[in-house]
This record gives structure tokens, sequence and C-alpha cells, in this order.
């Protein structure tokens, strides 16, 4: 799904974790957000291969990765873990780290267990996670509803997206300031259907949400005032919800030293509806490091 790369699966972690790699020269680790997978990066990873040794990894949960069972195996610590062995598995012990949603709150708690693995950080459309939460304003809540509605206990949330998942997940697709299902294109629309349709990813991705209430809001809220120290770079579009209800750099800037933003056209999925742009201001930021 992303031209020119090379898919693979590696045992790391005690999971079993899909990837693609293409390109040449300093590792870039890619992660995706909720309810995507790797081909997220479809036309954005080949860009960032003319300088780079592009690896677009599937969370666990999602996609062609392993669907552990129960919500504790899915913090974003372990997530974190996964994709720091598959970088030292394909033998990057140091690397950019880029991630969208999920992907970036993973990619940031990366940074902070493995600080001497990641060269540099780029989180994509998020504020941090206790932020999000603590205080929870009402308006934050009915905007990212899901939240509370996949963190349900089993198997309240896996029934009910059962019996039409591809009507669930694209509305939230279309949930966040998207203009249409075509913007996302068909080739990656018909990767994201095939892998939600399995009930293990639709499980999957409800233990990964229980464990964000459950684990990553108190390890969140213990580092806060932590920074990370490699240069980092923070992208929010400019129409999305987090936008809307948060100065989306003043809530990074006492955990990121060397920060640096940047607002996005569109909402959430700006990767999806803008690559170009967002190759450009990323490869842009690589480059300067």
């Amino acid at each position: 799904m992303i031209p020119g790369f090379t898919p693979g699966v590696a045992q790391v972690n005690g999971q079993r974790i899909a990837y693609a790699t293409g390109g040449s020269g300093p590792p870039v680790l890619l992660l995706h957000g909720f309810p995507q997978t790797h081909v997220m990066w479809h036309a954005v990873a080949p860009a960032l291969a003319r300088d780079h040794t592009v690896v677009a990894a599937d969370l666990r949960g999602y996609g062609g990765s392993s669907k552990p069972g129960g919500a504790e195996a899915y913090s974003f610590r372990h997530m974190a873990a996964d994709q720091a062995a598959l970088m030292a598995h394909l033998g990057f012990d140091q690397f950019h780290l880029v991630g969208h949603d999920r992907g970036a709150r993973t990619a940031h708690r990366l940074a902070l267990d493995a600080p001497d693995a990641v060269r540099s950080l780029t989180v994509m459309d998020i504020v941090p996670t206790y932020t999000v939460l603590h205080p929870l304003k009402a308006e934050v809540a009915q905007a990212y509803y899901h939240w509370f509605f996949l963190a349900q206990p089993a198997p309240f949330a896996e029934k009910m997206i059962g019996h039409d998942p591809d009507t669930y997940f694209e509305s939230c697709l279309l949930g966040w300031d998207t203009g249409s299902l075509a913007d996302f294109g068909d080739g990656p629309l018909a990767a994201y259907r095939a892998a939600w349709r399995d009930p293990d990813t639709i499980r999957g991705m409800c233990a990964d949400y229980r464990a964000t209430l459950s684990h990553d809001v108190a390890l969140d809220k213990a580092d806060q005032g932590r920074r990370v120290a490699c240069p980092a770079l923070v992208l929010y579009g400019e129409g999305g919800a987090m936008a809307r209800h948060f100065d989306v750099p003043a809530t990074w800037a006492d955990r990121l030293a060397d920060m640096r933003s940047a607002a996005m056209p569109g909402g959430h999925f700006f990767v999806d509806l803008h690559p170009d742009r967002t190759a450009q201001v990323v490869g842009d930021f690589l480059l300067d490091i």
C-alpha cells in the first residue's frame, strides 16, 4: 500500500509487529492513529524516503500486528516498547519518531521511556493525555466521546461496533473536521475496512482506550513537568477539535525542552487530506536537525 516500500513482520517484545520500510538515510519511524493502520502514511512516507530510511508500523491491536488480551496489555508504555524493539530488530538504535493521534501518544511515551533511542519527536494533533481529561471540558467530551464509549467494560462496545464496523469507524473518520470518505482514497479505505472488520481488531482498539483511562492517564500525570530533551515538533490541524479547545503548543511547553510548532491546514486528519504539506513540514524539520 506504500509505493516502493517492502512489507514485513517482526517478532519483538513478545508481539508480532507489522511494518513497511523503504528509502535510505537516517531512520524515521512513523506511527499511525485510530482507527487507521500504517497505510495512513502512503502518501507521506515515499516523500520522506527520499532522504531517510522510513519505517511505518502498526501498533499492537491494529492492522497486521498482534492483538493480545486485556486492557493492561495496551498501555502506551507497552506499545512504545514494541516499537523500540522493532527498530532495534531492524538495526536502528537511534531514530526520528513521528506519530499521529494514538501513535503520537505512543511516541511521546517512547521518548520518555527510551530517550537515548529518540533523535527527534514529532507529535500530530494531540495534547497530553492528562491535559485532555483533567479538567474534562464538556465540549471536549462531546468531540472525543469515543474515548469513553470504547473504554466501557467489555464486551459492550465490541458488540455494538461489530454489528456494522464500517458505519462506526467511518463515522470516526468523518467526525473530526474531514470533508468526505473520498478524501482518504479508495486503496487506504479498503485497507482500513479489512482491518477493522476483524473482531480481534475491534477488541484491540477498545482495549487501547480502556488502557488510557486505567493506566496511561496516571503515567502521564506522574510525568507532568518532565521534559523530552530531543528536538520536538508539534503539528495540529488548524480546524480541528484540539485547536478549538486548547492552545495546542502551550499544552506541550512544559513537556518538550526544544519545541517547534505549526498549524496545518484542515482538521484532525490533515496527514490524509494534505500529505504534500505534511511531508514538507516534517521533512524540513528532520533535515534541520
